[in-house]
């Protein structure tokens, strides 16, 4: 099947890295990952990856534990580039180029997140991991997958999780949870449904752009959402 979908950011959760471990990086969860990211590049399709550090450190958390707020959201960004980092070694061991772009310079490790040379990158083919968040504290990663998605003119985000869409309310405790197919940024905010925060939701609603949020753990979905098969939960403007 041809892509509907010419340039994509794929949102990766950190926390679905674990696997069944209880922290760290699972070989298999991340293979996984590189094999469908090879799927999709194989299709022509230009491959941007943001992803989360919950499996090493959030900062959030951090804060629970006494961590001052920006040293651990700085902490966080960190552990969102051992995850890059991880990734690109997954997938260029299976033969695809891959570059790491961060938001804090690293030089020695990877690039600075410059937009033209990303969106270079991705023209010839080399799937972009950018690393680091935004760079700031206070902002998840996800702002961080809607603003590169913004900034380097991507046609749609696609948000991986381990269920299979947006529901109205949690489909892990509530048996009779209902499922969107399609929802508005509105309803996602003013439902509070948590498929993002709320600067991301504002973010791709302000820049019309499309968000689909679908089970990246059943092997070949990547592909299937890129397809344009009918999985998940697309968020568009009413």
């Amino acid at each position: 099947m041809k892509p509907v979908y010419e340039r994509v950011l794929l949102k990766l959760s950190g926390e679905a890295l674990m696997g069944d471990q209880e922290f760290g990086i699972s070989s298999e969860v991340i293979g996984s990952y590189a094999r469908q990211i090879k799927e999709v590049v194989d299709l022509g399709v230009e491959v941007a990856i943001v992803i989360g550090g919950g499996n090493i450190f959030r900062g959030l958390s951090g804060a629970e534990q006494g961590v001052d707020r920006v040293t651990g959201d700085h902490m966080g960004m960190l552990a969102t580039v051992i995850n890059s980092l991880a990734l690109q070694n997954s997938i260029e061991k299976i033969g695809v180029q891959t570059r790491v772009q961060t938001a804090i310079e690293m030089p020695k490790i990877a690039e600075p997140f410059i937009k033209r040379k990303a969106q270079r990158h991705m023209e010839k083919g080399r799937v972009v991991i950018f690393g680091a968040g935004t760079g700031n504290p206070y902002f998840t990663t996800d702002t961080a997958a809607a603003l590169r998605a913004i900034e380097i003119n991507a046609d749609v985000v696609i948000k991986a999780t381990k269920v299979d869409g947006i529901y109205d309310k949690d489909p892990v405790k509530h048996s009779d949870a209902k499922k969107y197919e399609t929802v508005t940024y509105t309803e996602v905010l003013n439902k509070d449904l948590r498929v993002m925060d709320a600067t991301a939701i504002s973010l791709c609603r302000e820049n019309n752009l499309p968000i689909i949020v679908f089970n990246s753990l059943l092997e070949g979905n990547i592909r299937r959402v890129i397809t344009g098969e009918e999985i998940g939960t697309t968020v568009v403007e009413g």
